[in-house]
């Protein structure tokens, strides 16, 4: 049964990202106790705002993540190696310019940041002497995600996938050590430097291992191939952008109108939520790549291949979702309890089981989006990100107008609306394209 399940790359890819996932819960689960414990949930939220910024900032990479690992599938179809080296080079060369914009952007807009998040006093002095690292930080960032992703683009995602469940076990292990050795929040700092240094490693050693690409030449660099990465990497820069104002936004509100302390509760809702959704979803990432290669020639061969593979991942997600998504969030109370014992709150559970639908419905939506993705159908990505972010924002808006307050629960509930809004737009256009189940 196990050989058959790993027959192909495409199927071994796929089930790296459940492993991984797996993995990554277990992490967390780990991660989360040991950080309140030591930080408490007041100094762990401005973290967590930190953290913002640089995931925000990371956005400055302009989509070329994504880009890469399509255009480099492309190329490795197409048995190009010179194609290959010169979109990674070239990719590198972007987002090390573009971060370093992103760089001097943190630095001198560093006291409108804490102004932006209402951080003061001893919260305010712990970001400001932080912020300067984080934006140093995002420049390598995007590095090491490109490095990734050219794994992704040449086939190995499952390889890609240990490196960056491997980063996650660096970043905990460290900061976890730090902690407990008593040197506070930069412990986490430093989790995350050395996380990203361990990806942008391993990565490259991974790429020399497995095929013949030099990536440090100047000869590499192509302005025709810098303009199909920014085009491309463009809609999705655009999508994320729109997702600014899911995250990073929801963060910003809960801030300035509940309080730091209020972050943890909402992350923890948030993340723990997204890594159920992401035993699921996670194999289907593989999808980009593949569906790449097979719609290189759109002949009526392919696009019934992959209406195909769209029908099956379906059924996968309602197979296993339905119950696994049921039986969580009737057991969802005395889990959180379990986990977190003395530092449970009330609220938890209620803002975890709303998030736990709004992932579910997001789950529907998954293949037709990979699909769109791998097909280069970015505009589509692009209008499902602005629809879920613009009514999230909007019904946020409006509580905040009605009630002039707003809690963790009240931006769930928006993010389930527009979750559902945006499910539909996709299903939609995958029914038009004659592309979906």
């Amino acid at each position: 049964m196990l050989k058959r399940v790993l027959s192909s790359q495409l199927r071994i890819n796929m089930v790296s990202g459940v492993a991984t996932t797996v993995a990554n819960m277990v992490v967390l689960a780990i991660a989360y106790p040991v950080y309140l414990h030591f930080l408490g949930f007041e100094t762990y939220g401005v973290w967590l705002i930190l953290a913002t910024v640089l995931i925000s900032a990371q956005m400055g990479n302009l989509g070329i993540s994504s880009a890469v690992i399509k255009l480099v599938a492309e190329e490795q179809g197409q048995g190009n190696t010179k194609g290959i080296q010169s979109y990674v080079t070239t990719s590198l060369a972007i987002s090390l310019v573009a971060g370093s914009l992103v760089l001097i952007i943190i630095l001198c807009f560093q006291n409108q940041i804490i102004f932006a998040f209402k951080l003061s006093g001893q919260n305010g002095v712990i970001a400001s002497r932080l912020l300067p690292y984080i934006a140093f930080l995002t420049v390598g960032a995007m590095l090491a995600q490109i490095l990734n992703s050219t794994i992704s683009g040449l086939g190995r995602m499952d390889l890609a996938n240990y490196i960056l469940w491997g980063g996650r076990v660096v970043t905990v292990a460290t900061s976890s050590i730090l902690l407990w050795l008593g040197h506070g929040i930069e412990s986490l700092l430093i989790g995350d430097t050395l996380s990203y240094l361990f990806i942008a490693c391993a990565s490259v050693f991974v790429i020399h291992k497995t095929s013949n690409i030099r990536l440090l030449r100047l000869s590499n660099l192509d302005i025709q191939h810098g303009k199909r990465i920014l085009r491309f990497g463009g809609w999705v820069f655009g999508g994320s952008v729109t997702s600014l104002l899911l995250g990073p936004f929801n963060k910003l509100i809960l801030a300035r109108y509940v309080g730091p302390s209020s972050l943890p509760i909402y992350d923890m809702a948030f993340r723990g939520s997204m890594q159920v959704r992401a035993l699921l979803e996670a194999g289907l990432r593989a999808l980009v790549p593949e569906i790449s290669r097979i719609g290189a020639n759109m002949t009526n061969f392919a696009r019934d291949r992959i209406s195909q593979i769209n029908r099956q991942a379906m059924k996968f997600i309602l197979f296993l979702g339905i119950p696994m998504y049921g039986g969580l969030i009737i057991l969802l109370t005395p889990l959180l309890k379990f986990w977190l014992r003395q530092k449970f709150v009330d609220e938890l559970p209620i803002v975890f089981g709303i998030m736990l639908i709004s992932t579910f419905i997001s789950l529907l939506g998954v293949p037709i989006y990979y699909t769109l993705l791998g097909l280069g159908m970015v505009r589509y990505t692009l209008t499902a990100h602005v629809i879920l972010s613009g009514i999230s924002v909007l019904i946020i808006l409006i509580i905040l107008f009605v009630r002039h307050d707003i809690s963790a629960v009240g931006i769930s509930w928006a993010m389930v609306v527009a979750t559902l809004s945006s499910t539909a737009y996709l299903i939609y256009q995958g029914k038009r394209k004659k592309i979906g189940s």
